[in-house]
C-alpha cells in the first residue's frame, strides 16, 4: 500500500526538519517527550481559536465571557506590597475598536511573553474597571504571522522558549514533506464507522478549515490509537490461550467431590451474580488454556467465596492455590475468611487413617517466624499444603510449589507487573500455566476495563448477598450540627451495644507523619471533653507492629473496643459485622474509590449502618466528590462518575506502556470509540490472527506500542 507509514515517520529524528538544531531537540525532548517527526506529528493542538467567534473590545458585555483578537499597546510590571508581596503585570491592548485592560497576577513571564506589538488571542471573563473593560488572567495564545478562520494553538513551553507558532511551523513542513499517508485500516472499516481517511485526518486536525473538520478528524486518529491498543491487547490475549500450556481442571460437582462438599457447606444461598461468575470461571478452568481474568465486585458483593471455589478447584484435581494480598492486614483477614469457608470440608485422601483430610491452609508474610517459615515452604514444596495466602512474600526466590494451579490476585492493582507475573509463572517445575484470577473491590468503567486491563476476560459481581443494610452517607462541615450529630450516631450506636471506625485524614508524604496524625487525633478525641470520651477506643495505623496491630484487631473483633481510630489500613479486607458507623475526617482529601472502600467496612451485617464525612470541600471537585458519595452506594456508578471528574490519569498511569499509547482519545469523551475499537479488533483478528493480510497496520500496533510495552500490558 503506497503511502507514508507512521514507523517511517518514527524512525526520522526531528532535527531532519528546518529550524530544529540540536537546541530546539533539546527543549522539544525535555518539554513534550518530541524526539521524533512522528511525535511531532501526534503533538496535537490542546485547543482551536475559531475567529469567527471573535468579539469587538467595543462590543465586550461586563461580567460575560469573551475572545478578542488585540495587539499589545502597553505592558509593564510592578512588585505589590503585601506580603508576601507578587508581580503585578498590567497591559493595555487594542483591536481598533476600543482598549482593554488586562491583569496578570503572579505570572512576571507575561511581560516577556507580550512585548508591544504582539497580537494575541485572550479568553476570559470582562470586568469593569474604573468604567473600563478588564480582563484578569486572561486565556493568552500567541497567533503570530498565521491566517485563517480556524487557528490550532500547540501545547507551548515558556521554560523552553517553545511558541505555539514555532510548532505550527514545523507541523506545516511535516504535513508538506510526508504528504499522502498509508491507509492502515481496512475500507469496510471507514464506512461502517463513517471514518475519514488517515491523510485527511492528520490535515484536518492541525490544519482544519471548520470546527466540523477537527471533530472529524479528532474521531478518526481516537480511533487509530484505540485499535492499535485493542489489537495488542486482543493478541496477546489469545496467544496465551493458543500457546500457554495450562491445566484443564475437573469442575465436576457430582456427588462426593470436593466442590459438591464446599457448595453443600455454605449456610446461604449463592446470590445470580455469585452463581452466574462461577460458572465464567468454571468455564474457563475446564480448559487447557490458562485463565486471565478479572473479578470485579463491589463492597461486600462476596468475591472471597467466588475465589475460594476457584481454588479448591484447583485443590480438586490435585494442585494447590494461591490468594496473594497486598497487605499483611488483608492477607490475614483472607486467611480467616478462607478458613471459615473450608473448616467444615474435607479432602479424600487414601494415605489417611480415617480416608480423608482437612484442607491445609497456611499464611506466609514477612512476618511469620524462621521456624514456622521453615516448615510452611517445605509443605508448598511437597504438596502437603493445598490452599497458601500470602503477600509479596510467595514471590520471593525461597517458595516453590510441588504443583501450582490457581493463582488469585486481590487488588491487583498495589502490585507491579514483574510481581504479578513472577507468581503466575510459578509452575513449580510443571511447565504449565497456572490459572490466573484478579480481584478487585475497586469497580472500573467498562470501557476503562477493556483498556486498562484489556487483555483479561471480565466478571462482574453486581449484586449484594441478602440481610446487608443500606449505608446511609451524610456530609457535615466542620463546626456544624451536622458534625455534633455524626458523633451522636457514634455515641448512641455504642450504647446500643455496635462498634464504629474514626479515619483520620489522608497524608501522603510519609507512614511517619500519617501516623503522627492519626495518633494526634486519637489523643484529642478521648481526652477530656473529647467527642469520644469514656468509650474503650484503639489506635490502628501502619507504623504499628505486627503484634500490636493484631491486638487491636483481635480487640475490636471480639468486642473489646468500641471504636478504632485508624489511617486507611483498614481500606480493604476488615470485616466487622457489628460495626455499623464510620466517621471520616478531612473526607475532601480522599478520592471517591478510596471513599467507598472506607464506607464498605460497615453496613456488613443486618443492622442499618451510617458513614459521615466531615470536610468542608473548599472546591467543585472536592464537592462533587462528595455529593456523589451521599446519592449513591453503587460502586459501579461511582467509578463512572469518578471516571468523568477526575478523568483516566489516575487509571492509565497504573500502566506500564510506551509514551505512544493514548495521545488524543479520553475515556471519559470517547466511552464509545473504546467499544468500536474492541469489536473491530477482534473481527480483525478472527480473520486474520496474524494480521498478515494488512501490514501495514501490523508494523503500526508492533512500532507505536513496541514489544516492551505490549509485554506489560499483557502482564498487567
Amino acid at each position: 500500500m503506497s503511502g507514508r507509514r507512521l514507523p517511517q515517520l518514527a524512525s526520522i529524528p526531528v532535527t531532519e526538519l528546518r529550524g530544529i538544531g540540536p537546541k530546539h531537540a533539546a527543549a522539544l525532548a525535555e518539554a513534550f517527550d518530541i524526539h521524533t517527526v512522528a511525535d511531532l506529528l501526534m503533538h496535537y493542538p490542546r485547543r482551536y481559536v475559531d475567529r469567527s467567534n471573535e468579539q469587538r473590545i467595543a462590543d465586550l458585555a461586563i461580567g460575560a465571557d469573551a475572545m478578542v483578537v488585540a495587539t499589545v499597546k502597553r505592558i509593564a510590571s510592578r512588585r505589590t506590597r503585601g506580603r508576601p508581596p507578587r508581580t503585578l503585570v498590567t497591559a493595555d491592548v487594542t483591536d481598533g475598536s476600543g482598549y482593554l485592560k488586562v491583569t496578570f497576577f503572579n505570572q512576571g513571564w507575561r511581560e516577556r511573553q507580550l512585548p508591544e506589538g504582539t497580537e494575541c488571542v485572550l479568553f476570559g471573563k470582562v470586568d469593569d474597571f474604573r468604567g473600563r473593560p478588564q480582563m484578569t488572567n486572561p486565556v493568552v495564545d500567541l497567533i503570530g504571522d498565521r491566517t485563517g478562520r480556524i487557528i490550532a494553538m500547540y501545547p507551548q513551553s515558556e521554560k523552553e522558549r517553545l511558541t505555539t507558532w514555532d510548532i505550527a511551523r514545523w507541523m506545516d513542513e511535516v504535513l508538506e514533506r510526508a504528504g499522502t499517508f498509508a491507509e492502515p485500516v481496512p475500507p469496510a472499516v471507514l464506512r461502517r464507522w463513517n471514518l475519514i481517511d488517515r491523510t485527511t485526518a492528520y490535515h484536518d486536525i492541525h490544519r482544519p478549515e471548520t470546527m466540523a473538520d477537527v471533530q472529524r478528524a479528532r474521531s478518526r486518529l481516537v480511533f487509530d490509537e484505540l485499535l492499535r491498543m485493542q489489537l495488542a491487547l486482543v493478541g496477546h490475549k489469545r496467544r496465551l490461550a493458543t500457546e500457554a500450556v495450562g491445566i484443564a481442571h475437573d469442575t465436576s460437582r457430582s456427588d462426593g467431590t470436593l466442590l459438591a462438599r464446599f457448595a453443600g457447606s455454605l449456610p446461604f444461598t449463592l446470590t445470580r451474580a455469585q452463581q452466574r461468575v462461577i460458572r465464567e470461571i468454571d468455564a474457563d478452568l475446564s480448559s487447557p488454556a490458562p485463565m486471565h481474568r478479572l473479578l470485579q465486585g463491589d463492597v461486600g458483593a462476596g468475591k472471597t467465596l467466588v475465589a475460594v471455589h476457584a481454588l479448591l478447584a484447583a485443590v480438586q484435581g490435585g494442585y494447590q492455590g494461591a490468594l496473594m494480598a497486598p497487605t499483611e492486614v488483608l492477607a490475614e483477614q483472607h486467611l480467616a475468611g478462607v478458613s471459615q469457608l473450608v473448616s467444615h470440608i474435607t479432602i479424600n485422601d487414601p494415605d489417611s487413617l480415617f480416608g480423608s483430610r482437612p484442607v491445609m491452609v497456611a499464611v506466609l508474610t514477612n512476618r511469620v517466624g524462621v521456624a514456622a517459615r521453615r516448615e510452611i515452604l517445605s509443605g508448598l514444596a511437597d504438596g502437603s499444603i493445598d490452599l497458601i495466602v500470602g503477600t509479596h512474600a510467595l514471590i520471593q526466590d525461597a517458595v516453590t510449589f510441588a504443583a501450582l494451579g490457581v493463582v488469585v490476585i486481590d487488588e491487583q492493582h498495589r502490585f507491579g507487573v514483574e510481581q504479578r507475573a513472577a507468581l503466575r509463572d510459578a509452575s513449580g517445575g510443571t511447565g504449565v500455566t497456572p490459572d490466573v484470577l484478579v480481584m478487585t473491590a475497586t469497580p472500573i468503567p467498562r470501557t476503562a476495563a477493556m483498556t486498562v486491563y484489556g487483555d483479561l476476560d471480565v466478571s462482574v459481581l453486581d449484586e449484594l448477598p441478602p440481610g446487608r443494610s443500606p449505608i446511609v452517607t451524610r456530609w457535615a462541615r466542620p463546626g456544624t450540627l451536622d458534625e455534633v450529630d455524626a458523633w451522636a450516631r457514634v455515641r448512641a450506636e455504642v450504647a446500643a451495644g455496635r462498634q464504629g471506625y474514626v479515619v483520620c485524614p489522608l497524608i501522603t508524604e510519609s507512614d511517619k507523619l500519617e501516623a503522627a496524625s492519626a495518633e494526634a487525633t486519637f489523643d484529642r478525641l478521648v481526652a477530656d471533653g473529647g467527642e469520644l470520651e469514656g468509650l474503650r477506643v484503639g489506635l490502628l495505623h501502619g507504623r504499628l507492629k505486627g503484634p500490636e496491630r493484631d491486638a487491636v484487631m483481635d480487640a475490636f473483633r471480639s468486642g473489646r473496643l468500641d471504636v478504632i481510630v485508624a489511617t486507611t489500613v483498614i481500606e480493604v479486607g476488615v470485616d466487622v459485622p457489628n460495626a455499623t458507623v464510620m466517621v471520616i475526617l478531612d473526607a475532601d482529601r480522599f478520592g471517591i474509590a478510596q471513599l467507598h472502600q472506607l464506607r464498605g467496612r460497615v453496613g456488613r451485617g443486618a443492622a442499618s449502618s451510617s458513614c459521615h464525612l466531615v470536610a468542608d470541600a473548599t472546591t467543585p471537585d472536592s464537592e462533587a466528590r462528595l455529593q456523589a458519595l451521599v446519592s449513591s452506594t453503587d460502586g459501579f456508578a461511582l467509578a463512572e462518575i469518578d471516571l468523568d471528574l477526575r478523568g483516566e490519569g489516575t487509571l492509565m498511569g497504573t500502566r506500564q506502556t510506551g509514551r505512544n499509547d493514548l495521545r488524543l482519545a479520553s475515556l471519559r469523551r470517547d466511552r464509545d470509540w473504546v467499544l468500536r475499537a474492541r469489536d473491530v479488533a477482534e473481527r480483525l483478528l478472527d480473520a486474520d490472527p496474524s494480521l498478515a493480510n494488512d501490514p501495514v497496520l501490523a508494523e503500526e500496533v508492533h512500532a507505536m506500542l513496541g514489544v516492551d510495552a505490549t509485554e506489560s500490558l499483557f502482564k498487567s
